[in-house]
């Protein structure tokens, strides 16, 4: 039988000290409870808040010795939401600090995919906030092609393994779905190159830009479309009070899928059951709900209706790349 491996990664602000990260446990199992024995599901699980922990906390302690920090207002959100959030965009996007996240997040993915028959075995994505744009960095953008950089040997390794992605496009895991949750999908769109300026271009025109990631990710989809003759399943979840999610359709099919030929995308803005969200939705548009918006951008990992989205697209995207 075969195994559809869930490969998961988080956002920022994720911290545990000395022990192994259990943030998606409850979605993996729940998925795996709807699921129950139709599918072989294996976990792939990648952690990386611990790289940039230090430097958070030198920061902080710098900040907190101001002699007007007492005075700010929303203190502990700048703590625990403003900073990380920042921090870890910052970290990332340097080429050395980036690299030392690659490097733990590509030796987690090979072990986790170190069995996987690439014949009829079959990969989902899971991806959360900032964990977004680090995956897709990390499989599309140009800035880990030059060998002579820190984090290209560590993403030569991991694209090897991943069907319609150079060096090796006809080989490796096949991508069989995508569920992106609080992401800020519009970083993309700013991302993206002008390809009618006149700019440094590769070998067939194509304008290149170390962070976009459009060129690669469009062959992919292309690659994939041309295996399994079918579109791509893409869900993206939004919570109503999440202040980082954002839309995806029709911002993404323009980037990648011009002709609409490529991805099945669909926008899901989770409901709301909780305590927290009937205080939340009755100061919707308030101070109250944007200091609560941490609660909601964490959300999606304990969703049943998460779990049950995830599960019933998996059932439906690997029904469909059966042999008939």
């Amino acid at each position: 039988m075969a195994t559809d491996y869930i490969m998961f990664i988080h956002g920022v602000n994720n911290r545990y000290e000395n022990i192994k990260p259990y943030y998606a446990d409850k979605l993996f199992h729940s998925i795996q409870n709807q699921l129950g024995s139709t599918r072989t599901v294996k976990p792939v699980v990648l952690y990386w808040g611990e790289v940039g922990e230090q430097k958070d906390k030198i920061l902080l302690n710098c900040l907190e010795k101001s002699t007007d920090w007492n005075k700010l207002w929303f203190r502990e959100f700048r703590r625990q939401t403003i900073l990380p959030f920042i921090g870890d965009g910052a970290l990332y996007t340097t080429r050395y600090e980036g690299a030392a996240v690659v490097a733990v997040l590509v030796e987690q993915a090979l072990d986790g995919l170190k069995d996987y028959n690439p014949q009829v075995d079959r990969l989902h994505l899971v991806t959360h906030s900032w964990g977004t744009i680090i995956l897709f960095d990390v499989l599309f953008a140009e800035r880990w092609d030059d060998e002579n950089k820190p984090g290209y040997d560590s993403v030569k390794k991991i694209r090897e393994n991943f069907f319609g992605i150079e060096p090796n496009l006809g080989q490796g895991l096949s991508l069989a779905s995508i569920y992106t949750m609080g992401s800020p999908i519009p970083l993309f769109y700013r991302m993206n190159v002008d390809q009618s300026v006149e700019e440094r271009r590769n070998s067939q025109g194509v304008v290149l830009n170390s962070h976009d990631i459009t060129p690669r990710l469009e062959k992919l989809l292309d690659n994939l479309y041309q295996k399994l003759k079918t579109k791509l399943p893409w869900r993206n979840f939004i919570h109503a009070g999440d202040p980082l999610a954002f839309p995806l359709n029709p911002l993404l099919p323009e980037l990648v899928d011009e002709k609409r030929q490529y991805i099945e995308i669909e926008d899901i803005v989770t409901k709301n059951k909780t305590f927290y969200d009937f205080v939340t939705n009755t100061f919707s548009q308030t101070t109250f709900s944007i200091l609560h918006g941490r609660t909601a951008h964490s959300s999606y990992w304990q969703s049943q209706e998460v779990a049950q989205k995830i599960a019933e697209v998996i059932l439906q995207a690997t029904s469909n790349s059966e042999p008939g």
